[in-house]
């Protein structure tokens, strides 16, 4: 059930909205007043406003900027007889959700107030989860996160779009969080698209939304992650990997500042920061007409390099330290003391998989021993045999032996695992899709795999 304001000077309006939603099994308040309705709005919490535009005295649209200038944080939905894309316009920069033209229809009321009821809690979700964020991954000593945190704090008060290259598993949404929680939209919502994770025919529902019945299985109206980033950032990881055809709609988002969902008749202003990442090279991309060059200009404005693991050694120990507090946190295990060779096993070891590798490494940890942690239960949780130089001998540039070694490292563990590219990815700590692509990079036989 949610609790609703219902704003309109027309009794008979009111009256008719009222039985409708408690007949729903939703509570409705109701007011012929704005001055009224900000004071209720201040006092009580609602679930949804809706509010009518056209009201003698102060209007609907004067009521929706002064909600937001008390700070009320409660999604409003305007509504109007005299509707013009003008005013809608207008109502959306000053935060309405949605606008709806009367007259209204009973399921279309109902079905905009579940889809906002349903935005607002994802958004009061992704707050909570962005403050833990903060606490987690992003700790460092080393100078090379030095540098890279001088960049953020540099670009993050501003508008510009930063791209936030680095391997999987470096931290880069924990980048893309942190300048989000140091720009002037820090109270607006922070929204992720993993490009690689969603179905070519699903990404454009998810950027943009879509309106019932638009194709097969739209049985409600969707809001996509622009119109849920609105006031906001949208992080858009692994842009590299987005099919051709969604680049050009992106590119026009990001030049129009509007979207329409798929089956829309209207376009929607949104005001968005759009942060991307990838551990791809886009340079390379753009050469093999890969990624539109026009939109690797828009994107790619910015560039922040996050360093792996590997290259920021002096982190390891805090890094584990803080994941074995937390986990331990987590499951109500008692603290386990960590020998140094214990350490020194951990900070030998190449980190293939990055920082997320680390935790999974750390949560292996706890579970295998009992009171203390030692050099050999290190080397029992580690993927493979730690005690092996961490990097091979030879000459050459760093790129070509760190390349060296990780062919050595996942041919070693292809072959533990029988070729099977589930199992070895989970072993490593990668994504199945990244350790295909390794393996590609890096010319790996893995036709055999039976995973």
């Amino acid at each position: 059930m949610s609790k609703l304001l219902l704003v309109d000077d027309d009794a008979n309006t009111l009256a008719s909205l009222a039985r409708a939603f408690r007949l729903a099994g939703h509570e409705a308040v109701v007011c012929d007043q704005a001055d009224r309705a900000l004071e209720l709005a201040k006092a009580q919490r609602f679930d949804v406003i809706l509010s009518d535009v056209v009201m003698p005295g102060k209007d609907g649209l004067t009521l929706l900027a002064e909600l937001k200038s008390a700070g009320v944080s409660t999604p409003v939905v305007m509504i109007s007889g005299q509707a013009s894309i003008e005013m809608a316009v207008r109502a959306t920069r000053l935060g309405a959700v949605d606008f709806l033209e009367k007259p209204l229809s009973t399921e279309k009321l109902l079905v905009t107030v579940e889809n906002t009821v349903k935005l607002s809690r994802l958004e009061e979700e992704n707050r909570r989860l962005r403050q833990r964020a903060g606490k987690q991954e992003l700790i460092w000593k080393s100078a090379v996160m030095q540098s890279v945190m001088a960049k953020v704090d540099r670009v993050a008060a501003s508008e510009t779009r930063v791209a936030i290259l680095g391997e999987t598993g470096a931290g880069k949404e924990l980048i893309a969080r942190t300048l989000h929680e140091k720009s002037a939209r820090r109270n607006g919502p922070f929204i992720t698209l993993n490009c690689a994770a969603v179905p070519a025919e699903l990404i454009e529902s998810e950027l943009f939304g879509h309106e019932k019945g638009a194709f097969t299985g739209a049985a409600t109206r969707h809001a996509g992650k622009f119109e849920q980033a609105h006031g906001g950032t949208l992080f858009l990881d692994e842009i590299g990997d987005m099919p051709a055809l969604m680049q050009s709609k992106l590119l026009r988002v990001l030049e129009q500042k509007e979207i329409e969902r798929i089956g829309g008749d209207r376009t929607i202003p949104v005001d968005v920061r759009v942060i991307v990442a990838t551990h791809r090279n886009l340079d390379d991309l753009v050469r093999k007409g890969e990624f539109r060059q026009d939109l690797y200009h828009r994107v790619f404005v910015f560039p922040i390099l996050l360093p792996p693991l590997r290259e920021r050694r002096e982190d390891i120990r805090l890094l584990i330290d803080f994941f074995a507090q937390a986990v331990a946190e987590q499951n109500d295990w008692k603290p386990r003391e960590i020998a140094p060779e214990a350490y020194d096993e951990l900070e030998r070891y190449p980190w293939p998989g990055n920082v997320r590798e680390l935790r999974n490494v750390v949560e292996r940890l706890l579970l295998l021993a009992d009171d203390r942690i030692d050099a050999a239960t290190a080397r029992l949780a580690l993927p493979f045999d730690s005690s092996a130089p961490a990097l091979p001998a030879g000459s050459g540039p760093l790129s070509e032996r760190m390349d060296a070694h990780e062919r050595e490292i996942i041919i070693a563990e292809l072959k533990k695992h029988n070729y099977k590219m589930t199992d070895t990815a989970k072993a490593l700590g990668l994504e199945r899709s990244h350790l295909y692509k390794k393996c590609q990079q890096l010319r790996i036989e893995h036709r055999s795999a039976a995973g």
